[in-house]
């Protein structure tokens, strides 16, 4: 770490130890390990890019700075705003608040906020929302990263209060809490820079301001319980809605899983339950560049569920096979469970010859309205649910605790064949069979 004050990037020749002081190093300390098995750290890569700022919680008592090695670089009082940015392949670390320019470079810096008069981890913000734990900020590929390190307990709430409505019923965020402790701790890799993310590329986690009483009292209420299925944590994924029936593991992903089963849901009231998206020229010629577009859209096979396992794009260039995934990427579904419509839609000056439908091919099983030279078609995308369709479906644990089920039910239902069960009872079994520490990350137990 090297420190400058007023002083141009360009003179950076001296290494950090060189520079640190004798009395920073004394109270060098390391960052905290993980603690007891049943509460173990996660890290939740919570902002990537090009630059970004950081500030203690109002309820904090300062900011501490540490190097890599843990050792303790400043503590600031009060509040401060520093600003991470890439510079040179460095990490710079600025005050842009400060009346004298103040700069750190590194490859790796530690912040935490200080415990306040009111909170013992008040968090600190980053960018837009507030995290607790301490964050780890560092380069990759000349990238930005913000790693936050967490407790698991103490991430829970954030995410149940990210992932379901802190309004619903108390047995659905409960469902919720132990699914996304689950996933979250079968997420866990050691060998990589971070476990999880916050977006749904993992699980929603938007920080301090998500958490509420209720998803306090959800994560509480089933404090340590994990779903496991032959002794081993299973991979606990949820969506949405599903549109009716839950998909099938094997039918969307590589493999079937003997707990992923097609069960029938209770997503009635869901608002995405059923769905029509209009596709326009703008949005079909983004999707499909190569084809310059799609004139239609063949679905050539689906899952026993209906969601789509092949389709087929026409466009005014040529056709694409794709897979439902990859079609629903492309076009921003909100699932696979979808059909396509052309529909008849009054054209703007000059644009009917380009809406106007390919002759007929055999291979194209779309329905080809038909008009008057001023009438054009327009593809609609129809279908049903959100999400993947696989584990739990949110809405439908929502009707299922509605109606009296607990969140052990609603579990059951959508997880066939698994059992509640202690994280920590877990893990301690599985380190004393493969003879690991309790604290040894190779203790987590794997999916069959």
């Amino acid at each position: 770490m090297v420190r400058l004050r007023s002083l141009p990037l360009g003179s950076i020749a001296i290494t950090a130890a060189l520079l640190m002081p004798q009395a920073v190093l004394a109270r060098a300390v390391q960052p905290a390990a993980n603690s007891a098995v049943s509460d173990p750290l996660l890290r939740v890569l919570v902002f990537q890019g090009e630059q970004v700022r950081l500030r203690p919680a109002l309820a904090a008592a300062g900011l501490r700075l540490r190097d890599a090695q843990g050792r303790v670089l400043e503590e600031f009082s009060g509040q401060v705003v520093l600003q991470a940015e890439p510079a040179n392949g460095w990490l710079r670390l600025s005050r842009p608040d400060a009346a004298q320019s103040e700069q750190w470079q590194a490859r790796e810096v530690w912040l935490d906020a200080l415990a306040g008069a009111e909170e013992s981890d008040p968090g600190l913000w980053i960018g837009q929302r507030r995290y607790r734990g301490r964050v780890q900020l560092r380069l990759d590929a000349g990238r930005l990263q913000v790693v936050n390190h967490v407790p698991l307990e103490v991430y829970l709430p954030s995410v149940v209060g990210s992932e379901m409505p802190a309004s619903w019923p108390l047995e659905a965020l409960r469902a919720q809490a132990v699914a996304a402790r689950t996933y979250a701790l079968k997420a866990r890799k050691p060998a990589a820079l971070f476990d999880l993310q916050a977006t749904t590329a993992s699980q929603v986690y938007k920080g301090v301001e998500a958490e509420m009483p209720a998803t306090r009292a959800a994560v509480e209420g089933t404090r340590g319980l994990v779903l496991t299925y032959n002794n081993a944590l299973i991979d606990a994924v949820f969506h949405s809605s599903s549109g009716g029936n839950t998909e099938s593991s094997g039918d969307l992903w590589p493999r079937q899983l003997p707990y992923l089963v097609s069960v029938p849901d209770y997503d009635n009231a869901s608002p995405v339950r059923d769905w029509r998206q209009p596709l326009d020229q703008t949005k079909l010629r983004q999707a499909f560049p190569e084809l310059g577009g799609a004139l239609g859209i063949d679905v050539l096979s689906t899952t026993p569920t209906g969601r789509v396992r092949q389709a087929r794009v026409v466009g005014p260039s040529g056709q694409l096979a794709l897979t439902g995934a990859q079609l629903r990427s492309r076009l921003g579904l909100k699932s696979t469970w979808v059909r396509f419509e052309l529909v008849p839609t009054t054209a703007a000056p000059g644009e009917a010859t380009s809406l106007m439908p390919p002759p007929p091919l055999a291979a194209l099983t779309l329905p080809v309205p038909t008009g008057t030279s001023d009438e054009a078609v327009q593809l609609v995308a129809v279908g049903r649910g959100f999400g993947h369709g696989v584990g739990m479906s949110q809405w439908g644990a929502l009707a299922m605790a509605q109606r009296g089920d607990t969140f052990a039910a609603i579990l059951r239902h959508y997880y066939r064949g698994t059992e509640l069960q202690p994280y920590g009872e877990l893990a301690r079994t599985a380190s004393a069979e493969r003879g690991l520490g309790n604290d040894d990350p190779r203790a987590l137990a794997a999916s069959p």
